[in-house]
């Protein structure tokens, strides 16, 4: 037999020789074009090539030059980069190979050239008298598909066919495990006695021919039948009278005589093989499941999670069973949530759902193992489509079924009573490996939520603002825990939110939802706990008839657990997410363990914030009781002052009294002298000295009599403005020629006060005049009216500001008692602002004084409204 390197060598001279581009041996094996020997084309060219070979239209193209054994061309497509126009295939007789050459054109020489070379790689033909056996020496025994694609490879050589398949048997059906120019017949699983043509074969252990005309036709079991199939034969392999598979062929012409016992004799020789090759194939199967037990041992032990043992579980089986339809149910520690484990597109997929409901629920409860031969037969659903055989076997620790193992495969009668046995002793260290880590990982779970529920705490231990409790933990809780919303509420006495704080990765499309509402529902699960007292774990919230819906947020699990402090509930913790099943009892633990926690705080907030309340009455009491105290001291300050004026003002009528008289008889006598001196006279100068003083001594006396006389007051409803225009344009003058500067801030919308208008003009004019004698060098004056609220009332309010001498503190205390005077040699009675503080007095209001040394005094009067 031919070498690669001399396969190679063979290619190189035929390609040189026909003007090829390039040319390439295939083979068709295991269903497959495998190239075995290349020339003159690159690596992506090959890759290209092989991706056209498994094309099922290419594939069924050469499978016809193969069976057919004659040469074929086409044309390569534009997006198939085979550096050719045109692929020739040129078969090699006796084989399952052929030859492939790509180029633009081949002469009718250059195909001879082919074709020479075919027939040189053919070796020695094969005739009818030596069929083609497996060989049980070259390693084929271990290898049963590769084996019996070489059986079927046999029967396609022995007799030209359109397509073949060989099925073993298994049970009481047939498994097809090889097939020629049928790919999707691969795999197909057929009951002997539901098929009448498979029925007569095994019960007679003959040959079956049925051709198009016949009404059997109509029967076969499976076939990808061309249009243009005739003829259908069935080839039993029989060992004593036993059917252990069978071989079918199809093609366009009948087969003659001696191409059946041809085909009879093969069947025979080659029965013997196939069932040492099944018996080898099943034995190496019953082995490689019996070290599932040291592989467990070895490997999932060793595993350091939940996923991992599924993942390494799922291989092991896979490869022990020979599928993928494999899955895990485990229920959770407090029997609500089933965790659905299964193998898709290579990756393990882990989902959780609820138990209640669920098709497993009736599995666990039973307990006990299951193997079901046939789905159909025995009318049971299995989780794969198109699954024919189940193993259901649960997982029990202690007693105690805490999931199910379910291995399902596509035909039937897969599993044996000893698979059964195994998989029980299997699950049972299984459990107890799941159970043991499942209990790890929660105390680990538990460990880092405690962790995560101290950096909680350590943010807000020392808060005292309980919104600012609230909101900072939310987001925190929101943020450690990786939750998608979490909100912190807080209730009064009658269920209503008073603090509300909302965090996590949803935060703002809830309070997008919520528009300004409260987030605890009254009807809702926050409601039901926050009337109780009592956590609820929601897996599917479309399951919960407590779930109230928010418009815009579409919540599938939810944790809502109290706040209390004693029996007291002082709110509630919800954490949300849109996926279901979310949360785990460990979840519940440790939000319950956090809301003990931060009941402490809010307590303690609770606690200081009566405390500032507390503080902040005290305060105010202070304020209000140093306010009384100051009041009633100004109170007696006016009543002393009032006594004084009083006192004064009798003695200063009993004084004006008797000076008046006399001033009068001086004063009368020296005009009457004056008018009568000439005016060179020598004592006239001292003489109008003493008319002056005498007048000067008549104007303090009426100035006596004036504060000593009450007077009759008439007060009328007024607008101070009106007074102050009237009072400015009597002195104008008067500060034009002091050298002032007038600026009147009059407010125009000033309501009328009652007021004895004169009174006030002798107020304003008294203020005027201190405030022209405090400037000798002139300066600012403001005259200014406003309304002020102060304490509980209402106010006019009228001030006069210079820019004078000022007033030093110590004499602010005695500037309006009667003849206090600063004036010193400039003058002054020292009753000027005696007689203004009583009108203002007596009108029920009071005068202030603000002064600074060099700076200037105003004088602000206050009149009630």
């Amino acid at each position: 037999m031919q070498t690669d390197s001399s396969f190679q060598s063979s290619l190189k001279e035929a390609v040189q020789l026909s003007s090829a581009v390039w040319a390439v041996l295939a083979e068709r094996e295991g269903g497959a074009w495998l190239v075995r020997a290349v020339y003159h084309l690159n690596k992506s060219a090959q890759n290209e090539l092989m991706s056209f070979m498994a094309k099922p239209s290419i594939d069924a193209w050469l499978c016809g030059a193969l069976s057919g054994g004659y040469s074929r061309s086409s044309s390569i497509p534009e997006d198939v980069d085979l550096e050719a126009k045109r692929i020739f295939t040129f078969p090699i007789a006796g084989s399952s190979q052929a030859i492939l050459v790509g180029a633009d054109e081949q002469s009718i020489e250059s195909q001879r050239i082919w074709k020479l070379t075919a027939s040189l790689l053919s070796g020695r033909s094969i005739t009818p008298s030596q069929p083609f056996l497996p060989d049980l020496q070259f390693g084929l025994a271990t290898d049963l598909p590769l084996a019996i694609e070489k059986t079927l490879g046999a029967f396609v050589q022995l007799s030209t066919c359109q397509g073949a398949w060989l099925a073993i048997r298994r049970g009481e059906s047939l498994e097809i495990q090889a097939e020629w120019n049928d790919a999707k017949a691969k795999g197909v699983t057929m009951l002997i006695e539901e098929n009448p043509i498979l029925r007569r074969v095994n019960r007679s252990l003959s040959d079956v021919v049925i051709t198009h005309d016949q009404p059997n036709w109509d029967n076969l079991p499976y076939g990808s039948l061309k249009s243009g199939t005739k003829v259908w034969v069935c080839l039993p392999l029989v060992i004593g009278q036993r059917l252990i598979g069978v071989v079918i062929l199809w093609r366009q012409k009948e087969f003659s005589r001696g191409e059946l016992g041809q085909l009879r004799d093969l069947a025979s020789r080659v029965s013997p093989s196939v069932e040492v090759l099944v018996t080898f194939s099943e034995m190496a199967a019953h082995l490689r499941r019996l070290g599932l037990l040291n592989d467990f041992v070895l490997t999932i032990s060793s595993a350091q999670n939940l996923d991992q043992i599924a993942r390494r579980v799922f291989g092991l089986l896979s490869r022990a069973f020979n599928t993928e339809l494999i899955v895990l149910f485990l229920r959770s520690s407090d029997g609500r949530v089933l965790r659905d484990y299964r193998m898709f597109e290579g990756k393990l997929n882990v989902v959780s759902v609820t138990l209640a409901g669920h098709s497993i629920q009736p599995m666990l409860k039973d307990g006990r193992a299951r193997r079901i031969v046939d789905t159909i037969q025995e009318g049971f659903v299995p989780l794969n489509k198109g699954a024919r055989s189940m193993l259901i076997v649960p997982l029990k620790y202690r007693g105690q079924a805490i999931g199910v193992l379910i291995i399902e495969n596509l035909r039937a009668e897969a599993f044996s009573q000893y698979d059964e046995h195994l998989m029980v002793v299997i699950t049972s260290h299984l459990a107890g490996l799941i159970e043991y880590t499942r209990l790890r990982e929660e105390a680990e779970g538990r460990a880092r939520s405690l962790g995560l529920i101290h950096e909680v705490v350590q943010q807000v231990i020392g808060l005292t603002d309980k919104q600012e409790v609230v909101s900072i933990s939310a987001d925190l809780v929101a943020q450690y825990f990786k939750y998608e919303l979490a909100v912190i509420s807080l209730i009064d006495e009658e269920q209503r939110t008073i603090i509300q704080g909302i965090g996590g990765t949803q935060s703002e499309t809830v309070k997008r939802a919520l528009a300004g509402r409260e987030f605890l529902s009254s009807s809702g699960v926050t409601g039901h706990v926050s009337r109780t007292g009592e956590s609820i774990l929601v897996n599917d919230t479309r399951q919960e008839k407590l779930h109230a819906p928010l418009k815009g947020w579409e919540a599938r699990s939810e944790i809502c657990v109290p706040l209390m402090d004693g029996e007291s509930i002082l709110g509630i913790i919800d954490v949300e997410s849109r996926e279901q099943n979310a949360f785990s009892h460990n979840d519940l633990t440790s939000i319950e363990s956090l809301a003990g926690i931060l009941a402490s705080v809010i307590t303690s907030a609770n606690q200081y914030q009566k405390l500032q309340e507390t503080i902040r009455q005290l305060r105010s009491i202070e304020i209000e009781l140093n306010a009384r105290m100051e009041a009633q001291r100004f109170a007696e300050n006016r009543l002393i002052q009032a006594a004084k004026l009083a006192a004064v003002g009798e003695m200063a009528a009993g004084i004006a009294h008797e000076l008046n008289n006399p001033l009068t008889t001086v004063t009368g006598f020296s005009e009457l002298m004056l008018q009568d001196m000439p005016q060179d006279f020598s004592f006239r100068e001292e003489l109008e000295m003493v008319a002056h003083e005498a007048h000067r001594a008549s104007d303090v006396v009426r100035r006596l009599l004036d504060f000593s006389r009450q007077g009759e007051s008439i007060r009328t409803s007024a607008d101070l403005n009106e007074v102050v225009t009237d009072v400015i344009a009597l002195t104008r003058h008067l500060i034009q020629t002091n050298n002032g500067i007038l600026k009147l801030n009059l407010d125009q919308n000033l309501p009328w006060v009652s007021m004895d208008r004169n009174q006030m003009k002798q107020v304003l004019l008294n203020l005027i005049h201190n405030a022209l004698q405090a400037m000798p060098q002139g300066g600012d004056l403001t005259v200014a009216t406003r309304t002020v609220c102060r304490g509980d009332r209402n106010w006019v309010v009228m001030s006069v500001k210079d820019g004078g001498v000022g007033i030093s503190p110590t004499d602010q205390i005695r500037v309006f008692e009667p003849f206090f005077t600063t004036k010193g040699d400039r003058g002054g009675t020292g009753l000027g602002l005696s007689v203004t503080y009583g009108i203002v007095t007596d009108h029920g209001g009071t005068i202030e004084i603000l002064s600074e040394p060099n700076l200037g005094s105003t004088f602000t009067v206050w009149l009630p409204l």
